[in-house]
């Protein structure tokens, strides 16, 4: 498993019922969480929480606050992250994904550092989190994100973590369609960062299902790698999308095109109160020789 195992401002204190306790900063936020089907004692510490938020029966769920600012921050490393809570339990961050930050970040900056210029290309962006990291390892990153609500909070993040401004490149678009785009401009990337959501509507009403749009995309995406690519990482968060579907996908899609390893495993996060990792969705990763 690829496990974020080093955080200070975030934790996983508890899960229990559907639910998990955790730490942002200094917040302390109940969600809810599809994986945690066990139903174990509750310590006193989720009695002392910042804000809850309740799924409903008929579908999505509302937060209740008791003491939890507007917006917040928090670090990793020298990253620096806006937080606040919005529609359907999100905060604006998967702290999960620092493991494939980690990954990435040493990638680049060994290339950086044997005088390499790198151009790294993230699609379906969400507030920047990838795009901040490898931007910090040296990278020339393209943020591309159908919400122009999305890409002024990565921006924000990206000023917040001292960013210089001539190391992004800021894109509001459907990412399928600037994929095509790409192509027929001839452009080339040195590595792709996807992250798909499970189900959502393009900026026209287009409808992405993770089962149905995921591999034509892949295909299509895989043609921006430039001759001598260094990595491509791909997320999910489908729970019936498992790590062996994702390797698989690569395989397919990168074999014959460049020579490298590709490895996929569960991404998850320590839950502090019994050692345990708690499983939060799969990454698929290939690497350059």
């Amino acid at each position: 498993m690829f496990v974020a195992d080093r955080w200070k401002d975030y934790e996983v204190i508890d899960t229990s019922n559907g639910e998990k306790l955790e730490r942002w900063g200094k917040y302390i936020l109940v969600r809810p969480d599809p994986q945690v089907i066990w139903q174990t004692p509750k310590s006193s510490r989720w009695d002392k929480i910042n804000a809850h938020y309740h799924r409903s029966s008929k579908g999505g769920g509302e937060w209740e606050f008791f003491d939890l600012p507007k917006e917040w921050t928090i670090k990793y490393d020298e990253l620096v992250f806006h937080l606040k809570p919005f529609s359907f339990k999100h905060t604006g961050l998967f702290p999960e994904q620092a493991a494939n930050w980690d990954w990435f970040s040493a990638i680049i900056r060994k290339a950086v550092a044997g005088g390499r210029s790198v151009n790294v290309l993230n699609l379906l962006a969400y507030t920047g989190g990838a795009t901040v990291a490898a931007a910090q390892a040296g990278a020339h990153v393209t943020h591309v994100d159908a919400s122009k609500g999305m890409v002024q909070w990565a921006k924000e993040n990206a000023a917040s973590s001292g960013i210089d401004e001539k190391k992004t490149r800021w894109i509001v678009d459907d990412c399928g369609k600037f994929v095509e785009r790409e192509i027929r401009r001839g452009n080339h990337y040195d590595a792709v960062i996807m992250d798909p959501p499970s189900y959502g509507r393009g900026p026209g009403g287009e409808i992405w299902k993770m089962e149905d749009s995921i591999y034509p995309f892949l295909e299509k995406t895989v043609r921006l790698l430039s001759n001598e690519p260094l990595f491509f990482l791909i997320n999910s968060y489908t729970t019936g999308l498992q790590p062996a579907v994702l390797n698989y996908m690569l395989h397919s899609a990168l074999d014959h095109k460049v020579t490298g390893t590709i490895e996929a495993d569960e991404v998850g996060l320590p839950v502090s109160s019994n050692g345990l990792v708690l499983p939060c969705g799969a990454a698929g990763r290939f690497t350059a020789k």
